[in-house]
């Protein structure tokens, strides 16, 4: 006679697991249609949990948005802070060594999208304002401290950026012609 097989002891996610599932969730499914226009119910689904959990890890929909607003903030202020090392390390241009690592960032549609609803979602959104003012100040002040970049270079580093990104977002490439050209150089 063998003996009984054991039961299987099932793990159990805790909350902050599930929070990290709800985030990435987040991330993804926020990227299709924006925070206002994304039913929370859609998220919990991605996460694979019922709503009234969603709604005990995240007591509102502005909680959720403002967590994957951080989230997706402090990715980019970590590659910046990751490349000033690298640029440091390697006695490079810290700005030339932050542009391509942003620029690898914006492969990474879900990213990309949150970052432009975050903008979108701050006009009626005061929270999501506040805490995209908050970012940028961060990542100016970084900036600020750990290059010799002046205002004016600072100015223009955020604004190539920012115009990166929406020649991501409509899928503008150099075979688009001398404008995707002129546009896409930084």
């Amino acid at each position: 006679m063998t003996p009984a097989a054991s039961p299987t002891k099932r793990t159990l996610s805790t909350a902050d697991v599930r929070r990290e599932d709800v985030l990435e969730a987040g991330m993804s499914v926020f990227a299709e249609r924006g925070f206002l226009g994304t039913p929370t119910t859609e998220v919990a689904k991605a996460a694979g949990i019922s709503q009234a959990y969603l709604f005990r890890l995240f007591p509102t929909k502005t909680d959720l948005v403002l967590a994957v607003v951080e989230r997706s903030n402090e990715r980019i202020k970590a590659t910046f802070v990751g490349a000033l090392a690298q640029a440091k390390a390697a006695g490079s241009d810290p700005k030339e060594t932050m542009g391509d690592r942003y620029s690898e960032l914006l492969e990474d549609r879900s990213l990309l999208m949150t970052q432009i609803h975050q903008f979108a979602a701050a006009a009626s959104m005061p929270e999501v304002a506040a805490a995209s003012r908050a970012f940028f100040a961060e990542l100016h002040a970084l900036i600020e401290r750990e290059t010799t970049m002046d205002p004016e270079a600072i100015h223009q580093f955020f604004a190539t950026g920012m115009l990166l990104n929406v020649m991501a977002v409509i899928g503008a490439t150099d075979q688009d012609g001398a404008w995707a050209q002129t546009l896409r150089v930084c």
